[in-house]
């Protein structure tokens, strides 16, 4: 039972007797209107006859009682259903409130409105009719059944009487066991004579929630409302005799659970009486708690930080930091975890309805799922999807979401620099947050999503410290188990995470955070996938995006092939996406202008819509001039098809260097130089040419840096024609790194550079013989119609570059010969460098 102030004894209270409420208490009134200005309150229940403050803050409700005290007219006081809702509408408030006049209206020192309102009888809310200035509604006016109405016989009026002494008593026995409640209180419940009245009057004080309170204001007998009264106030002096038998350290029969639960309702009685927040903070966080499912050591460390909270004041600038660490803890799913679909037809038919090609991957995936379903569990491993980009390695992660049946997340690790947002800040920062990981794993609301961490590679670090080395617990599967983020500061599972990275390159990862992971190299694509690629999603997918119907607009496959060939030069379906879009764009218009316009796509239209190709498949078919080969390249985008030019001029053999080419790349043009100097008489060409010319060794496109240690031989080809005069073969391209003593070295990114090749026309590729290996990993419609020539020396790599005849248009060298006797002047001579065939053997194979 609430504390009793009867009569209220502020000084700006007006004074009011038990007798002149109990008067209100019995008086009816008339002509009542039919719709009443609705004051929603929070936490408080107003009973018919009752008089008791209440402080009004939202401004509708201000609006309110300032016209409704002035014009002394009624309102209707509903409780809210929801307590949190600042703009209750119909559906927000009880159906039963009570209507009421107001006695007094008061401005409180801290700027606070309170009035103190009187109810008169209970009513029914049938509709909101109106939202401003304040709320206005329907109501229908309620009669309570009184205790004096009914049935005259002798024993229903011994027990009517019964029952109200048993009232008395129980609330005597309360006022008792309270030491907080003072004893005027008993003399106000003596001179209480009204039974209906003293039922009120007792149900708007007594200790219970208010939609208890609310249950008790809806019943119409005021018998029925007395019999429900009478319970509750046994069940407080139950809760009270507990409460002094724990004061008295008496034995009791109570397990630790319920003596918690007691104390816990024993603390939010009182701090509802003061009208602390902390209370209600506390209690509603002991109620999540047994809801969630985590270990015993977590819970242990929870209820320890809850028990810290509770003796907080809300005042103190912790409080709040420490309600939401609180909160996210509750947030986070902890153990539970969603079921994985574990059909393999189902999810190998979903891989392939969404990604064409990319076989290995699916396999790998296939096999993941394969040993799940025999074994019923498995730590989840960590793959990193590695290739060019526009592959579709971040989708992939999506499709094999869709596939297990678990939800997909992503974070986009590109420019990440702060290793907070990994780990987390620790909560005695200003601002502190969780790291992004379990930020996305309470997104998730399970334990065992899908988890994709787009662009590993761009991971970069600077003096806040380096997110690539706080991921190496992240991604280890013997450690990830106990992962701990600075913020929670306790340990968390995330081994049942399928963590599936994305990279462009290997080479900026972190080695010990690389071999954490299973590499799973994504390749391009053949210009044979990019158009069915185009034909099963992205025609689809942009005529989606541009209001078009399939009827709108097709492709023919020559037309897709013709996009794909002169418009795109790269590795994934981005730009091949972009050039389709800009086609749809265009009969967007056409079909918004109602104009006429070709349905069906062809190379013609393709042409029309996004003007001349933009790349000439010509340019890399033909070595019109000596010192021109072929090279293939890797790149983050791909492989490409890299020229490299062998220019000589006279002078005293200087070496040039352009194309903005790395430090590797320097080198292999000295090694190249150097290997040819030794071995110039293979190839007929005199040591003079080296001191009387000067070389310069260009690759195009100067404004791209490039390095990397493939270019030896194509350097060392290069040159070679450039002082031999001979041409290097047509539709011949090569790729391998050189010795000093001539041996070629292998390479990597085979895949990527033989898709280059085939795009631009190449027919024959040479490499070391070391690279055959990588070869016959490749699928065979990869490969198909290219030649590939594996070689171990640099001789053989000359011998199957160089036409066998000098170039006639080439201009012939002149070396410069000084004569014995006379050392001042010099005789020249012109000498013609006739090459011979090179010694050495060369192996081939075509597919």
């Amino acid at each position: 039972m609430k504390n009793i102030k009867v009569p209220f004894t502020e000084e700006d209270i007006p004074q009011i007797d038990l007798e002149e409420l109990e008067n209100a208490a019995s008086q009816l009134e008339e002509d009542l209107p039919n719709e009443l200005p609705i004051l929603p309150v929070r936490n408080t229940v107003l009973f018919p006859g009752i008089i008791m403050p209440i402080t009004v803050g939202r401004e509708k409700s201000l609006r309110l009682i300032k016209k409704a005290y002035r014009n002394e007219s009624y309102i209707g006081v509903v409780s809210q259903k929801n307590l949190s809702e600042d703009e209750p509408q119909h559906s927000d408030l009880h159906s039963i409130g009570t209507l009421a006049k107001i006695v007094k209206k008061i401005t409180m020192p801290d700027g606070n409105t309170t009035i103190i309102v009187q109810g008169k009888q209970r009513f029914e809310l049938h509709e909101i009719t109106q939202d401003e200035p304040f709320l206005i509604g329907k109501a229908t006016y309620l009669t309570d059944v009184s205790l004096d109405e009914g049935s005259s016989k002798k024993s229903d009026i011994r027990k009517k009487e019964a029952l109200i002494e048993s009232i008395k008593e129980a609330a005597f026995k309360i006022l008792q066991l309270s030491s907080d409640i003072p004893p005027e209180a008993q003399i106000a419940l003596e001179n209480i004579e009204s039974p209906n009245f003293l039922i009120n009057f007792l149900s708007a004080n007594t200790n219970v929630e208010v939609n208890e309170k609310q249950k008790l204001l809806e019943i119409p007998k005021v018998m029925d409302r007395a019999v429900q009264l009478l319970k509750i106030m046994h069940r407080e002096i139950q809760l009270l005799e507990l409460k002094s038998d724990i004061k008295e350290k008496t034995n009791s029969d109570l397990d630790q659970q319920q003596k918690e639960y007691f104390l816990r309702q024993q603390i939010k009685t009182l701090q509802d009486e003061i009208g602390d927040e902390n209370g209600k903070d506390v209690n509603r966080l002991y109620l999540k708690a047994e809801e969630k499912q985590w270990t015993d050591a977590t819970k242990e460390f929870f209820l320890k930080e809850v028990e810290r909270f509770s003796r907080m004041n809300p005042a103190a600038p912790d409080y709040s930091i420490t309600l939401s660490y609180l909160e996210f803890m509750l947030d986070l799913p902890w153990e539970f975890t969603t079921e994985d679909n574990l059909d393999l037809q189902n999810a190998k038919k979903i891989l392939d309805k969404e990604h064409y090609g990319l076989e290995k991957i699916k396999q790998r995936i296939l096999e993941y799922l394969a040993v799940l379903k025999l074994k019923n569990s498995l730590d989840s491993p960590i793959l990193c999807l590695y290739g060019p980009p526009g592959v579709g390695k971040t989708s992939l992660g999506k499709s094999i979401a869709t596939a297990l049946g678990r939800k997909y997340m992503r974070i986009a690790l590109g420019g990440m620099h702060d290793e907070s947002e990994i780990r987390g800040h620790r909560r005695t920062y200003i601002g502190a947050m969780p790291g992004k990981i379990m930020q996305n794993i309470k997104k998730a609301g399970t334990s065992n999503p899908v988890f994709v961490l787009d662009e590993i590679d761009k991971v970069s670090s600077d003096f806040r410290g380096d997110p690539s080395s706080a991921l190496l617990e992240v991604l280890d599967p013997e450690q990830n188990d106990t992962f701990v983020d600075n913020y929670l500061e306790t340990e968390y599972d995330l081994s049942k995470v399928l963590f599936i990275a994305t990279a462009n390159s290997l080479d900026t990862i972190q080695p010990a955070l690389r071999d954490r992971m299973e590499i799973i190299e994504v390749s391009g694509y053949t210009i044979e996938e990019k158009i069915e690629i185009a034909k099963r999603h992205l025609i689809a997918k942009q005529r989606k995006s541009h209001g078009l119907q399939a009827k709108d607009v097709s492709f023919t496959v020559e037309a897709l092939r013709f996009v794909v060939e002169g418009y795109t030069r790269e590795s994934g379906v981005r730009n091949l996406e972009r050039q389709i879009a800009s086609i749809c764009r265009s009969v967007a218009k056409s079909v918004a202008m109602e104009e006429k316009y070709q349905k069906k796509i062809t190379p013609k239209e393709v042409e029309r819509i996004l003007g001349k190709p933009s790349f000439d498949k010509e340019l890399f078919e033909e070595n019109e001039t000596v010192g021109v080969a072929t090279g293939l390249a890797w790149t983050q985008f791909g492989g490409e098809i890299l020229s490299i030019e062998a220019s000589l001029s006279k002078g005293k053999g200087k070496i040039t260097l352009s194309g903005r080419l790395g430090d590797v790349m320097k080198e292999s043009v000295s090694a190249a130089l150097s290997y040819l100097k030794a071995n110039a008489e293979d190839w007929n060409i005199e040591h003079e040419l080296f001191d009387q010319y000067d070389l310069h060794v260009h690759v195009p496109a100067g404004a791209v840096p490039k390095d990397g240690p493939s270019a030896g031989i194509t350097m060392l080809t290069a040159m070679v024609s450039a002082y031999s005069r001979r041409r290097v073969k047509n539709q011949l391209a090569m790729t391998g790194e050189i010795t000093l003593h001539g041996k070629v070295l292998p390479v990597g990114g085979i895949k990527e550079k033989i898709l280059a090749a085939k795009r631009a026309g190449i027919t024959e590729i040479v490499m070391s013989k070391r690279n055959q290996k990588d070869i016959e990993e490749i699928e065979e419609h990869y490969i198909k119609g290219l030649k590939f020539h594996f070689v171990e020396r640099a001789g053989q790599v000359l011998n199957l570059a160089l036409v066998k005849n000098k170039d006639k248009t080439a201009r012939p060298l002149e070396i410069q010969e000084v004569s014995p006797s006379k050392k001042s002047s010099k005789e020249t001579k012109k000498v013609r460098v006739i090459p011979t065939s090179p010694k050495g053997k060369s192996g081939s194979v075509g597919v």
